[in-house]
C-alpha cells in the first residue's frame, strides 16, 4: 500500500488505522501468520497497532501478545505460562532510556560508573538469555536513544559522568552481545530518533500524559523499523533494483543532450548528487542485491551513459539492461522472468510518477517509491528498508556474479538443439550433504526467501535449524551446484522428519536460478538413499498452494510419488513406497 511506504504521513496513518487495516485484510493478498510478543518498558498499545499495519503490508498477519505495563523484565525472566502458551515466533522488547535503573552522578567514581554499566548490562543480558533458553525464537531489542537533556553540555558525550557517555557505553555493550548471538537483533532507536528529530521524539508531554516514551506522532516511524526487521527475518525482503536512467542515474536526457552534457560528476552540484547516488546503489552489490536497467532509450546511448568517465556504475554492474522503446512494464516483466524472480521481488526506481504508476498497477506488490529530487534519492530509498539486513551469507557477495553466469548459461543453451546435450555440456557437479554449521546462514536465507519452488513454504529461525541439524529424528539435505560457468552455491534444501518407518517431508525448496537443470532429481536420489540407509519404507510429501508456488503443484508426481489425497483448497498429500524400489534417475549431475 502506497501510504505505508516511506515517505509516509504519520498523522494520516494514525488517524485512519482502522480503515487501512480493513483495506489490507480485504486486499486478497496471501499472508503468513506469526505470533509476536511485545514486552514494553512503557505504553505499547499504539506501537502494536502501527506494527500490525506495516506487517500486513509486508504479507505478515501478526497475532500479538502484550506484556503488562513496564513488566518486561519480570515477564522475560520469571516463569510465564501465558507467554509460553502463546508460542511466540518473535519477541520485541520496547525499552528506552527511561528504563535505565540509575544514571551516574558527579559524585560517582570511575569504578562506580563501571559497576553501573555492568549492572545494567547484566540485567538485560539475563533477560535475553532467559528468553533464548525458554522460547528459542528471534528477539528484537531497542538500543537507547540519547537523553533529552545534557547536564554537562557538549562534555556530556566525553565525560564518564554524562548521560550521553553512559548510554553510548551501554549501546556498545548491546552491539557486542548482538555480534556473538544469533537470532538477536537491535532496533536502532538511537538512529531513528536522531533522524526524526530528538527534541520532538523525546517530547515528555506524551510520557507524562500517556506513559509513551516517545512522541505519539513518531510511533509509525518506530513501528515501521521494527516491522522491517521482522519481515527480513521471515524472508520478505526485496531482491533487486530496476532503474530508469535519464534523470534517475544521471541528470538530463542523454538522447537529447548527448553523453557529454549529462549531469554526473564533481563539476556541478546536481552532478555530485547523481554521483553519490550511484555510489550508494553500487554498494548494494556487497549485499547481493541485483541491479538492472529499464529505460526508454537507444541501447547505444544507455551504454554510453554508463561508460561516462564519472559514472560509478558501469554496464557490467547490471544483470539485465533493457534500453529500448518498449513500455516500462513489459521490460520490467521481462527482467523478472529472466531472473526467475517474481516482479514484487524487485524495486522499481524511476523519477517519472506515471511510469511508476504503470508498473505498480501491472504488478501489485511491486515497490516503486517516490524518490523526490536528486538530492533526496538516497534518503527516500534507504529509509524504506527494502533490503533490511538480518543475515549475511558468503553467497551474498557473489549473487550478481551468479546471475551473470546464469545469463551466460542461457546464451550458451541457444547453441544446442537437444536440451539433454546442453545439460551434459554444462559439466555439472553437486555436493549434497546433511546441514553443516558453515552453511546455516545461507540455508536460513534460502528457506526464508524462496517462494516459487517451495512445496510447503514453511519458515524456520536459525535456532530451529540448528536444533533440527543435531536432531537424529530428522534427515536434512543441503545441495550445492557447480558447472562450467561457475559456482551457484547452496541451491536446494530438504528437511524430512522421521517417525518409525516413514519420512515426512516438512520442507523441499530450490533456488529458481537453477531450475530445469535436474538438481531436484539429484536431491531426490540423495533423499531416497538416506532413507534406505535408515530402513525407512515410505516417503510422504506435501504441497500447500500459495499465490507464488504453482510451478511445483505436480512436482511430487514427476518424482514418482502417488497422490494420496487433495482437499478443496488444493492441498495435496503424496507417497513414495517402497523406498527400496527407488532407482536413481539423475543422468546429468556428478554428485560428490
Amino acid at each position: 500500500m502506497k501510504k505505508l511506504e516511506y515517505p509516509f504521513h504519520a498523522e494520516e496513518i494514525l488517524g485512519t488505522k482502522r480503515k487501512i487495516k480493513k483495506e489490507l485484510l480485504a486486499s486478497g493478498n496471501s499472508f503468513i501468520e506469526k505470533n509476536i510478543a511485545i514486552l514494553g518498558g512503557s505504553t505499547i498499545g499504539e506501537i502494536k497497532n502501527m506494527m500490525e499495519l506495516f506487517l500486513l503490508n509486508q504479507g505478515i498477519k501478526p497475532h500479538f501478545y502484550e506484556a503488562e505495563y513496564n513488566r518486561y523484565y519480570e515477564e522475560a525472566v520469571f516463569s510465564n505460562d501465558r507467554l509460553k502458551n502463546f508460542h511466540p515466533d518473535i519477541i520485541y522488547i520496547h525499552t528506552t532510556n527511561r528504563n535505565v535503573d540509575r544514571y551516574p552522578t558527579m559524585a560517582d567514581s570511575r569504578e562506580m560508573i563501571d559497576s553501573l554499566v555492568r549492572g545494567e548490562m547484566e540485567k538485560f543480558e539475563k533477560m535475553w538469555n532467559c528468553l533464548a533458553d525458554t522460547y528459542h525464537c528471534p528477539v528484537i531489542q531497542n538500543n537507547f536513544e540519547m537523553p533529552m537533556y545534557r547536564l554537562l553540555g557538549n562534555k556530556d558525550a566525553s565525560d564518564i559522568h554524562g548521560r550521553v557517555n553512559f548510554l553510548t557505553r551501554l549501546n556498545m555493550k548491546f552491539y557486542e552481545y548482538t555480534q556473538s548471538h544469533k537470532d538477536f537483533f537491535i532496533c536502532d532507536i538511537n538512529y531513528i530518533s536522531a533522524d526524526y528529530g530528538l527534541k520532538e521524539w523525546s517530547d515528555p508531554f506524551y510520557f507524562y500524559l500517556y506513559k509513551y516514551a516517545l512522541n505519539i506522532r513518531a510511533i509509525p516511524y518506530l513501528a515501521f523499523n521494527v516491522a522491517n526487521i521482522i519481515k527480513s527475518v521471515f524472508g520478505k525482503n526485496k531482491k533487486g533494483f530496476v532503474f530508469d536512467l535519464d534523470n534517475t542515474l544521471w541528470g538530463g536526457v542523454i538522447g537529447d543532450d548527448g553523453v557529454e552534457q549529462i549531469l554526473l560528476g564533481q563539476e556541478a552540484p546536481a552532478g555530485q548528487a547523481y554521483l553519490e547516488f550511484q555510489k550508494y546503489i553500487k554498494a548494494h552489490k556487497q549485499l547481493g542485491i541485483l541491479l538492472n536497467v529499464d529505460s526508454k532509450n537507444e541501447y547505444e546511448n544507455a551504454i554510453a551513459g554508463l561508460r561516462h568517465t564519472d559514472s560509478e556504475l558501469k554496464p557490467e554492474d547490471f544483470i539485465q539492461i533493457k534500453a529500448n522503446w518498449e513500455s516500462k512494464d513489459r521490460n520490467f516483466s521481462d527482467i523478472a522472468d529472466t531472473l526467475n524472480l517474481l516482479p514484487e521481488s524487485l524495486v522499481f526506481i524511476d523519477d517519472n510518477p506515471a511510469e511508476r504508476h504503470i508498473v505498480t498497477e501491472q504488478f501489485p506488490g511491486t515497490a516503486a517509491p517516490e524518490i523526490g529530487e536528486s538530492h533526496q534519492y538516497i534518503q527516500n530509498i534507504d529509509r524504506n528498508g527494502f533490503f533490511e539486513v538480518t543475515v549475511v551469507s558468503e553467497d551474498d557477495g557473489r549473487r550478481s556474479e551468479m546471475y551473470l553466469e546464469n545469463a551466460r548459461r542461457t546464451q550458451f543453451r541457444g547453441s544446442f538443439a537437444d536440451y539433454g546435450e546442453y545439460l551434459i555440456s554444462l559439466d555439472m557437479r553437486a555436493v549434497i550433504r546433511p546441514f553443516e554449521t558453515v552453511y546455516i546462514a545461507r540455508i536460513f536465507q534460502l528457506i526464508n526467501k524462496s517462494n516459487q519452488f517451495n512445496l510447503t513454504t514453511k519458515r524456520y529461525t536459525r535456532s530451529e535449524l540448528e536444533a533440527i541439524m543435531s536432531d537424529e529424528s530428522y534427515i536434512t539435505l543441503c545441495g550445492k551446484l557447480k558447472d562450467r560457468f561457475g559456482d551457484n552455491g547452496v541451491v536446494s534444501i530438504v528437511i524430512g522428519r522421521v517417525n518409525e518407518k516413514i519420512c515426512y517431508i516438512d520442507l523441499w525448496l530450490m533456488s529458481c536460478r537453477t531450475l530445469k537443470r535436474e538438481m531436484e532429481t539429484a536431491m531426490m536420489d540423495a533423499l531416497s538413499e538416506r532413507c534406505r540407509e535408515r530402513g525407512i519404507e515410505e516417503i510422504r510429501g506435501y504441497y500447500y498452494p500459495t499465490a507464488k508456488n504453482n510451478m511445483v503443484k505436480d512436482f511430487y508426481g514427476t518424482q514418482g510419488f502417488v497422490k494420496m489425497e487433495e482437499d478443496c483448497m488444493g492441498n495435496t498429500k503424496w507417497v513414495y513406497m517402497p523406498v527400496s524400489s527407488y532407482q536413481k534417475r539423475n543422468k546429468f549431475i556428478k554428485v560428490e
